[in-house]
């Protein structure tokens, strides 16, 4: 992700939680960005996107077809993975041609933002937009005023 203005808020977001989830029992929230340059398509992503978890990781993919969640729900869940010990989370968003099936059949977890498809860049400000709101609500910010 380059520079500009979708970089910054998710520079910002994800400085956020870090900084109110680790009083929540969080960790670090981290992005860890694959480029398939052998062209190998999406399987090949698939492979990288593997490769870059934590071994042991919980796979949630991002994906119109998964489950869509309030802000709260998406709280509940992510407070519920730690107090289950879970404790690292791979939020994987799939290149253009969106994510690999195999990769979408494995993971333990599919988060959907609605039923439109959005730019990578903004899925990831969104994520980290809503990792954040998820902490403010669990630590009972005012943040979140739904």
């Amino acid at each position: 992700m380059r520079a500009g203005p979708e970089r910054m808020l998710l520079d910002d977001y994800l400085t956020r939680f870090n900084r109110s989830g680790r009083g929540l029992g969080f960790g670090t929230a981290l992005v860890h960005e694959v480029e398939d340059r052998k062209g190998g398509g999406m399987t090949a992503e698939a492979g990288l996107l593997r490769r870059a978890a934590p071994d042991g990781a919980l796979i949630a993919t991002l994906d119109e077809r998964g489950r869509v969640m309030s802000s709260p729900g998406f709280a509940a869940q992510l407070a519920g993975w730690r107090d289950d010990g879970r404790n690292d989370v791979a939020f994987m968003i799939g290149g253009a041609d969106g994510l690999d099936p195999a990769l979408r059949a494995q993971a333990g977890f599919v988060l959907s933002f609605g039923k439109m498809v959005w730019p990578h860049m903004l899925a990831r400000v969104m994520l980290a937009e809503q990792l954040y709101r998820a902490a403010a609500i669990l630590a009972g910010s005012p943040y979140h005023r739904a």
